[in-house]
């Protein structure tokens, strides 16, 4: 089958060290040459591959305080993305929200991770403590008219993906789409170098609980750290967010906290640990499949992704709730059991970057062969945008590197 013409990649905002980061690296793997659309880049806070990548970001990246937080640009983010204008005849969109609404002259292949947690899963996105401060007023006055534009940006696009059985369900529920699933791939090798994390030093010989997750409400971090504490087990937390200030204050010292890791450090993370916790509403559950790649079991959520990822009794527990009693009781389970190193390995092996890319480039190349502008509504154009290198007009500017 021919190979396809131009390529762009768009994503959301390249700001984080996240699942749908390593998805859009994967992408840049296999269309090394493709400019990547997003509306922030900080080349510190997110994978270092990138400064390798040709990035195109929106105005709003100049503005330090919302690149580092693109939550704060909530309300400038619609039009920002509507002004981001990609002229080649086929984009790649990996999104959660924001990107299938760049403007695109092209055919659309988006790989959606979730519909908009803001507009549709509001309460999970703000947490308990978040749905009466200024940030949770804000989103809900605006979230009328963000469902609006997000319903009129999917109708304008061509075919969508689902990266799981529960993100193709909320599609089809939010949408009216019926989809295809296509997994996302692990992306974290058992080769390679491995580098302590400080802190974390002393615990390697009698191992340790692992939370690898964004720390953000709906992630449940603070179960984790509560019910490692209840079994007597450390915890070593990988990730960084909002909720960062709350955990570490509840923390104790059996809990070490680690972010902007290296991949050297992850893999040594994942070498020592017991057991990774995942107890968060997850779209699609990665983590584990990272996890099963070393060896480890999860005590995982009966919920979202995981139910994907997760083979009861093969590479982790489930819990029923995201409680401390329930964590500590799969906690308990878990290190109470023999587990099959083969057999997680070979479960992993099935969410293979290769078995992605070749579905993915399977779909792109059907799109560019058969033309399929016809299958979407005809796209409202928004002028604007100003000339860029090469007479490329964009809203924002080129960057090679950082």
């Amino acid at each position: 089958m021919p190979e396809t013409g131009p390529v762009a990649i768009a994503h959301d905002y390249l700001t984080q060290k996240g699942g749908a980061e390593r998805v859009v690296l994967a992408l840049h793997r296999m269309w090394p040459d493709a400019p990547i659309y997003t509306t922030f880049y900080d080349p510190e806070g997110t994978f270092p591959e990138f400064k390798d990548a040709t990035i195109v970001t929106s105005p709003l990246n100049r503005v330090g305080v919302l690149r580092k937080d693109p939550r704060r640009a909530l309300p400038l983010l619609p039009f920002a993305s509507s002004a981001m204008h990609l002229k080649e005849p086929l984009a790649v969109v990996s999104t959660s929200g924001w990107a299938h609404g760049f403007r695109y002259d092209g055919d659309t292949l988006v790989y959606c991770h979730t519909p908009a947690r803001w507009v549709y899963l509001l309460e999970d996105y703000l947490g308990e403590g978040g749905q009466k401060s200024f940030k949770g007023r804000v989103a809900r006055a605006l979230r009328p008219g963000l469902r609006a534009w997000d319903r009129a940006a999917a109708k304008r696009r061509t075919k969508y993906l689902a990266n799981s059985t529960v993100v193709r369900d909320r599609i089809r529920e939010v949408y009216g789409l019926e989809v295809e699933t296509v997994f996302p791939p692990h992306a974290v090798s058992t080769d390679g170098p491995q580098e302590p994390i400080p802190g974390a030093e002393g615990m390697a010989e009698e191992g340790f609980l692992l939370s690898v997750a964004r720390l953000m409400p709906y992630k449940h971090v603070d179960a984790a750290i509560q019910a490692a504490e209840r079994t007597g087990q450390n915890l070593v937390v990988i990730g960084k967010g909002p909720e960062e200030p709350r955990l570490r204050a509840m923390a104790g010292p059996n809990v070490v906290f680690g972010q902007d890791l290296t991949d050297a450090q992850l893999r040594w993370a994942y070498a020592h640990a017991t057991a990774l916790i995942a107890a968060s509403h997850e779209d699609f559950g990665i983590t584990p499949l990272e996890a099963s790649a070393w060896g480890v079991p999860t005590v995982a959520l009966h919920a979202g992704g995981y139910l994907d990822t997760i083979v009861d009794g093969v590479n982790g527990v489930f819990v029923a709730e995201p409680s401390v009693a329930a964590v500590s009781g799969g906690i308990e389970r878990v290190l109470a059991r023999e587990w099959d190193r083969a057999a997680m390995q070979a479960h992993a092996e099935r969410f293979s970057e290769a078995r992605f890319a070749e579905r993915v480039r399977d779909l792109a190349r059907s799109l560019w062969t058969t033309g399929a502008r016809h299958l979407t509504a005809p796209a409202s154009r928004i002028s604007g945008g100003t000339p860029a290198r090469g007479g490329h007009p964009h809203p924002g500017g080129y960057e090679k590197g950082a």
